[in-house]
């Protein structure tokens, strides 16, 4: 794409300009907007939202029984008290943002059915210049602003990622990703094939196996899960006693921190036990057979998300026969269902693909610096949030093995840090740049697939930008290392390069 192309527009298109532009009004967008005003009160800004209101993925997806695998207590953000359950269901977190913005006054800065076509950097400007469409209207639209707070998710919101098998248009009936479920959809009493063995497909399959005839979990692997009651006793306990809310959250949610914390480096340090007892949790509702059969992963414990089960719900609809998971790859779909490579069939009337997000990098936005069309893939990310030779932007990317709000949290307390310290400063712009000492640093992808792997990130990882071997250089996907790492950085530290009026620091001024 050339930049000549994305500005084929009126020339009298009105210009609106913003100190800071967010970009999605989803869990991290919102929070962004509530640190800005808390923050930066004297910032001007904007949200866009392509989607007609906020909420992001918990808006978009609308499958039966779509709720967090996180809990809510650290996926919720830390400024407002969680009160509910701790796996929660889309409508109660929506209902949550929903406060969270009405209780703060940011409905005003938000703008819905704003799709950005174009994003440019002028240095000579120091400024953003964003290209915008009003999806209900039309209408042309342009923004400029100071600062970039890309805050759009990682996966494109359109459409899922469906693999193209053999026969698919030989299947007689629909074949649906949870992505875009068409609540038309009727599967009462239908026999449910859901491809998939992660998170989405063990909240689907309990959802809609009590009005189907039967539903099948189709699997090529296990995955790890973690079954449990849907409450936190801690949380009960101080309630009983009348303790306020505001504590109750904030002492919950260093508890599960802690726990999730000794839990992860479990994982690393004595695998094969943390291992045995997941399967040992699931094999107390489906028994050691099934579990051996269907349930033990190949791979260590946190390689992949770990879903949390609330109930048991998935397993005990095995058990009372309503569904069942079958291991085995696909050789081909047919006419009444699926043939795997064994030659059995598996028959369905459905078939849901919950096979995981199509990988998109910043919002599918055509990128311009000083006229030159960005490649993501050739920067080097400054900490998983900023980009070498990208002046003036972040982007929110949270957690795999943590709630992905607690980097969005530490994230927003950043920025404001960042533009506060560049007001004070005089100073126009900042990027990260390498350091004398980066010259020979091994560059590696996005995310070690050796330590993390799943495989939207495998399948996109081109596209994405590359990591060094220090943590200055890296995601590195460790929270509590982050929680004290990110609010101790030096801004004014050689790996970050100041430009405009009143330059100081000591770099520009070599």
């Amino acid at each position: 794409m050339t930049e000549t192309a994305t500005l084929d527009r009126p020339a009298a298109v009105k210009t609106e300009h913003v100190d800071v532009l967010i970009v999605g009004a989803g869990i991290s967008g919102v929070g962004g907007a509530y640190h800005l005003k808390e923050q930066c009160p004297g910032k001007s800004f904007v949200v866009l939202e392509t989607l007609e209101s906020f909420g992001g993925t918990w808006l978009q997806h609308k499958y039966p029984g779509i709720r967090s695998d996180s809990d809510l207590y650290t996926f919720g953000y830390r400024f407002k008290p969680w009160v509910g359950a701790p796996i929660a269901s889309a409508e109660e977190i929506l209902k949550y943002m929903g406060e969270v913005i009405d209780e703060n006054d940011l409905a005003g800065h938000i703008r819905y059915r704003h799709r950005i076509d174009a994003a440019r950097w002028s240095s000579a400007d120091n400024l953003w210049t964003i290209e915008a469409t009003r999806l209900d209207t039309g209408e042309a639209l342009r923004f400029t602003a100071n600062f970039l707070w890309m805050c759009q998710g990682y996966y494109r919101q359109s459409k899922g990622y469906t693999p193209e098998w053999p026969g698919m248009t030989d299947f007689k009936g629909p074949i649906v990703h949870p992505q875009t479920w068409p609540q038309d959809l009727d599967y009462k009493d239908k026999r449910v094939i859901i491809i998939g063995s992660g998170a989405t497909a063990a909240t689907l399959a309990p959802a809609i196996a009590p009005d189907s005839a039967h539903v099948t979990v189709l699997q090529r692997s296990p995955t790890y899960f973690i079954p449990g009651r849907n409450a936190n006793d801690l949380a009960d306990t101080l309630r009983d006693i009348e303790i306020d809310e505001t504590w109750i959250h904030e002492i919950v949610r260093r508890k599960i921190l802690k726990d999730q914390a000794m839990f992860t480096q479990m994982a690393f340090d004595q695998p094969e036990f943390v291992k045995q007892e997941l399967l040992n949790g699931v094999a107390a509702f489906v028994g050691e057979e099934e579990v051996a059969k269907n349930f033990t992963p190949t791979y260590r414990p946190w390689r992949q998300r770990i879903a949390f089960v609330p109930g048991g719900d998935l397993f005990e609809g095995i058990k009372a026969g309503k569904a069942s998971v079958v291991t085995g790859e696909i050789d081909r779909f047919v006419a009444n269902g699926i043939q795997l490579k064994s030659g059995e069939v598996l028959e369905a009337d459905i078939i849901v693909t919950a096979t995981g997000f199509d990988l998109n990098v910043l919002g599918d936005i055509a990128f311009f610096i000083d006229g030159e069309p960005l490649d993501f893939a050739q920067t080097v990310t400054y900490r998983g949030m900023m980009f070498t030779g990208v002046p003036n932007m972040v982007w929110v990317f949270g957690y795999f093995r943590a709630s992905w709000t607690l980097r969005a949290d530490l994230i927003g307390d950043f920025v404001c840090r960042l533009l506060n310290h560049m007001d004070k400063k005089g100073v126009a712009s900042v990027e990260p740049t390498l350091r004398a000492e980066d010259a020979d640093m091994p560059l590696g992808s996005w995310i070690d697939p050796e330590n993390f792997n799943p495989g939207y990130l495998l399948r996109g990882m081109h596209l994405l930008p590359k990591r060094g071997d220090k943590p200055e250089w890296a995601h590195t996907q460790d929270y509590w290392a982050e929680r004290s790492a990110l609010p101790a950085i030096d801004l004014d530290g050689p790996e970050f390069k100041y430009a405009g009026a009143g330059v100081k620091n000591a770099i520009a001024a070599e």
